[in-house]
């Protein structure tokens, strides 16, 4: 038989591409029949431990007392004798006003003591009635408290043991009872006011400890106790609060300071984890961890944790105590998938 040449041609293209459709199938069943290799991980069997049942509460370090030095009347400034950031003790004198009217009033002072005593041998004889008499010593005694109070402000002294935190006048000026001259501050010790859960309510005593904690000095801790417990209950917020004193001794707290103060409720026994372990799952805020079941799958499980407690965290509810948990490899895995085991 005779063949042109263009079915010569023809029938060449046609064996071709019978045999590139061969080879391209073979390769694609040889791919579609190759074995995956399964994810390599690591796991710990969990243990349950006790476990602190705490509770931190943000408050701000206050002075056990405040103190406004004022005088009951306007009148200059005649001196000042303390600065700000200076210690005072009680009964030091920080600044002393104009004394005309405690002169005037002194003078008045003797006159009514001199005249007193003159009225008391007329009474004494029987030339002065009790009334008059009566009368007299009633003028004396309101002179003297009229002294004694015009001394106390015009020789103004601080109240309390403390630091002088602000002086608002000068020597010199003119006292307008706008604001106080000084303001003077007892920090030995200092209070925290706290507010506390309601459930909490029965387990908060007085003389309770509490560990506080300020960002001044990160690593240390300080210690302090219930002062006082408010008797009622905040219906908006369902808190009470609760003075925490702390004797600041060295007197590095200072008023002003954000604190931490930290309480310890009790214990429970609940399994705790390494922090690798456990996967937080993006944009929900919930936390997982993958559980190893008894045919090398994993199981992708919610949990709830408690405390973490450096690196590691108390999980409150999600896996149980001998169960087996992944802690290296998670990237691979999804849930339901077969695993090996280092």
């Amino acid at each position: 038989m005779k063949y042109n040449k263009l079915t010569l041609i023809t029938l060449a293209a046609a064996l071709l591409m019978t045999a590139c459709g061969s080879k391209d199938n073979s390769t694609t069943t040889t791919g579609q029949d190759a074995p995956k290799a399964m994810p390599v991980v690591s796991v710990i069997t969990v243990q349950a431990e006790d476990v602190d049942v705490t509770n931190t509460f943000t408050s701000n370090v206050e002075p056990y007392a405040t103190n406004n030095i004022v005088s009951q009347t306007a009148g200059r400034i005649v001196s000042i004798k303390a600065e700000v950031g200076q210690k005072v003790h009680k009964g030091q004198l920080l600044a002393t006003m104009d004394d005309v009217n405690l002169a005037k009033t002194r003078m008045q002072y003797v006159n009514d003591s001199t005249e007193l005593v003159r009225l008391t041998e007329l009474y004494n004889i029987g030339a002065l009635s009790q009334a008059d008499y009566d009368m007299a010593k009633l003028a004396l005694n309101i002179t003297k408290k009229t002294y004694n109070n015009l001394a106390e402000n015009t020789y103004l002294r601080s109240p309390i043991n403390g630091v002088v935190t602000a002086r608002n006048y000068d020597k010199g000026d003119m006292y307008s009872m706008a604001q106080p001259i000084f303001v003077v501050e007892q920090i030995t010790p200092v209070k925290m006011l706290v507010n506390i859960s309601e459930s909490l309510f029965t387990q908060v005593h007085k003389g309770m400890e509490f560990d506080i904690s300020v960002d001044a000095y990160p690593n240390e801790v300080f210690k302090g106790t219930v002062n006082l417990l408010y008797p009622t209950i905040n219906s908006a917020t369902h808190t009470f609060p609760v003075e925490v004193i702390c004797q600041n001794t060295d007197q590095r707290l200072r008023p002003g300071m954000f604190a931490r103060v930290t309480a310890t409720f009790g214990t429970n026994h609940n399994v705790v984890v390494p922090d690798v372990a456990v996967v937080k799952q993006q944009g929900s805020g919930e936390h997982f961890i993958y559980v190893l079941n008894a045919d090398n799958t994993v199981t992708y499980t919610k949990v709830e944790l408690g405390r973490r407690l450096g690196n590691r965290y108390e999980v409150l509810s999600g896996i149980n105590e001998g169960d087996r948990i992944v802690t290296e490899g998670q990237v691979r895995l999804k849930n339901g998938v077969s695993v090996t085991v280092k």
